[in-house]
């Protein structure tokens, strides 16, 4: 079974924020910039084939869960609920180092 994946609008910010944070702090870093948005997209893709695999975001919901994505010394977390059998949406992806979601 593959999961269509689709993003809330908090999310696709998110994406944008998190891109444009790394070159913020050093202008010349835009391929690191770019290889984080590129671990984050693949990470997200495994949620097309198995989204029940990760961890539960909290105790009351088993359908709102986390994807811990590596990415060198940490990485994000992208935040993401099982809509149905078909349907997982990407709430929010965030910096580990962030003290909770934007």
């Amino acid at each position: 079974m593959s999961y269509q994946l689709r993003f809330t609008e908090d999310a696709e910010a998110d994406l944008v924020r998190l891109y444009e944070l790394i070159p913020a702090k050093d202008q010349t870093d835009w391929s690191l910039a770019s290889r984080a948005l590129d671990a984050i997209k693949n990470g997200i893709r495994s949620l097309e084939q198995s989204p029940f695999s990760y961890r539960k975001a909290t105790s009351g919901n088993p359908f709102l869960r986390e994807l811990i994505i590596p990415f060198n010394a940490s990485g994000y977390v992208a935040l993401f609920e099982i809509d149905d059998d078909q349907t997982v949406t990407i709430l929010a992806v965030r910096h580990q180092r962030e003290q909770d979601y934007q």
